[in-house]
């Protein structure tokens, strides 16, 4: 389809719409009300912009669509969290999943289709890395769900690492806080990553987001079998970085740990984990797993986990137990884009 063809205007920056307006001859301010339209009114064409002249819409349509796109499939689950399918790159579809809890609506939005990290235990790895999303359709996931409305808090947690798709992310930050975009607190984003350096602290410089370090183990050796990354990226070298920063006053610093039972969840791993952070206000989200197909790592207990969380409260360490949320919609990322594909490539067999 034509419109298909068009590049689309959400995801572009002020500065990226100023280019747009002045390529095609309109008044610099046009930019600006672009950008409200965009953002603020959340128009999905462009003929709804009627601030604009009749001849400013056409030039403008003529080279360029919207670019909102809804949702391709979803799930419910009976928690009431929503899985989203959108479309990705390289062929590949993406998800988002929005959590509802009490007066709060959290999206998990995906910045890439797949990913190159290839953690053992993550779904969205086994499925290889297929592309960058661009800046729209990472904003695309945030205004078209039909949560979008309710939303208070973005986490890029979802399929990919943000900080391998650094361009991106930084667009769609940028248009989620600025006065002209969304203008949410940076305080209401988080990034989260496995640490690739340059460009985490690339994040933590030019934005005041959250910031959540994946790591899963404490021990280099166990950590890099799990997270192949460590021998570029170690972990204790990430945590040097991160002792840079000031964590206590407007932004957040937090530690994401799946406990696999008998692999990482002993009071070994627990204080070597204090250790670890210390130094830092970092606070520490023990999360359950979620079974994946193919794999031999089972969840813990709820008692190995309350446990590990005592011990380190113990050690001056916060931390608490994530709520398990959307298992019986395959919760784990990549599960549902991973069905979709596999049901398209049966039915393309048959």
């Amino acid at each position: 389809m034509q419109e298909n063809k068009k590049k689309p205007l959400l995801g572009m920056t002020l500065d990226g719409l100023r280019s747009v307006v002045s390529d095609l001859g309109l008044k610099t301010f046009a930019a600006g009300q672009i950008a409200s339209w965009l953002y603020q009114k959340r128009v999905t064409d462009i003929e709804s912009m009627t601030d604009l002249s009749k001849s400013a819409r056409a030039a403008l349509a003529a080279a360029y669509c919207v670019g909102r796109e809804a949702p391709k499939a979803e799930m419910r689950s009976a928690d009431g969290t929503a899985k989203y399918l959108f479309e990705g790159a390289g062929g590949r579809d993406v998800e988002a999943v929005c959590i509802p809890d009490r007066d709060r609506v959290t999206i998990c939005v995906s910045s890439q289709a797949g990913c190159r990290m290839n953690c053992s235990f993550c779904m969205t790895g086994r499925q290889g890395f297929h592309g960058n999303l661009t800046a729209a359709a990472i904003i695309n996931q945030i205004l078209s769900v039909p949560e979008s409305a309710d939303l208070t808090n973005i986490v890029f947690m979802g399929m990919g690492e943000p900080t391998d798709n650094l361009g991106a992310v930084l667009d769609a930050i940028d248009i989620l806080t600025a006065p002209w975009g969304l203008a949410w607190s940076p305080k209401r984003i988080t990034v989260s990553s496995i640490g690739k350096f340059k460009e985490l602290k690339t994040i933590l410089d030019r934005t005041k987001v959250h910031i959540a370090i994946s790591v899963h183990s404490p021990i280099s050796e166990q950590r890099e079998s799990l997270m192949p990354v460590e021998r570029a990226y170690p972990v204790r070298e990430v945590f040097s970085l991160l002792r840079g920063y000031d964590f206590a006053h407007q932004r957040r610093l937090s530690v994401e740990y799946i406990m696999w039972r008998g692999v990482n969840d002993s009071m070994r791993h627990a204080d070597m984990l204090a250790r670890l952070i210390k130094g830092t206000s970092a606070r520490v989200n023990l999360i359950r797993f979620h079974a994946i197909p193919g794999s031999d790592l089972q969840p813990c207990s709820s008692k190995v986990m309350e446990a590990f969380r005592d011990r380190l409260n113990d050690l001056g360490v916060t931390a608490t137990i994530r709520a398990s949320r959307g298992e019986d919609i395959m919760a784990a990322c990549g599960m549902l884009a991973g069905k979709k594909q596999n049901d398209t490539n049966n039915t393309t067999a048959i």
